[in-house]
């Protein structure tokens, strides 16, 4: 196993672990799905709210090209 699986696994392990913490928890505004939406302005708060959902939208839309292709886009 090449050391970048290793910490590609240890990156998942990690990101569980946390989001495991943040749904046990269940406080809001925890896990990665309500930063995301904070972040991005999904709820519409803070400054320039479309422009951040139009980054996030354009950056899922390379993310998803990107894994169809095989790293060509």
């Amino acid at each position: 196993m090449s050391p970048y699986t290793v910490a590609w696994l240890v990156w998942i392990a990690s990101f569980v672990a946390i989001e495991g913490a943040a749904l046990k928890d269940a406080r809001k505004g925890d896990t990665l799905s309500e930063h995301i939406r904070s972040w991005f302005g999904v709820t519409g708060e803070g400054s320039f709210p479309k422009l951040r959902r139009v980054a996030l939208v354009a950056g899922l839309a390379w993310l998803s090209l990107h894994l169809i292709t095989r790293g060509y886009v």
